[in-house]
């Protein structure tokens, strides 16, 4: 069997303009090296799972103009804990064991990242939120 390690830095894409100098902090180095390399893995799943909250919260997403809507996507990563929950889980369900002990160390300022990570790239997908007959 493989080591759990292996695999997950396997899967996950390479990311040329997240650079990592010899004077970046660590929650940044994290950032750059685990946080935003699993966020592109996991677009997929994140724009899916955006869409279920989108229509389990009656689609009033839909009636909003575009400004309203990137406060929508803001509101519900920065206020409902339980959405929140879910985007985390996404990201830590595929770090080592090594970046979930770093991650536990810092989790705050690290949920803030995730979460500012996933408003971005949710915010550039809006297109895809449009509503479906």
């Amino acid at each position: 069997m493989l080591e759990r390690n292996q695999p997950l830095e396997y899967l996950r894409p390479e990311l040329p303009n997240a650079k990592v100098m010899s004077n970046t902090g660590d929650e940044e180095r994290f950032q750059n090296q685990t946080l935003r390399p699993i966020a592109k893995f996991q677009n997929d799943l994140l724009l899916a799972v955006f869409k279920k909250y989108i229509k389990r919260r009656k689609n009033a997403f839909h009636e909003l103009n575009l400004h309203q809507k990137q406060d929508y996507i803001e509101h519900a990563l920065k206020k409902d804990l339980k959405f929140r929950n879910q985007i985390k889980g996404i990201f830590i369900g595929l770090f080592t064991v090594d970046e979930y002990v770093e991650y536990m160390d810092n989790s705050s300022n690290l949920n803030k990242r995730i979460a500012n990570l996933t408003i971005e790239r949710l915010k550039s997908n809006i297109q895809l939120f449009e509503k479906e007959d």
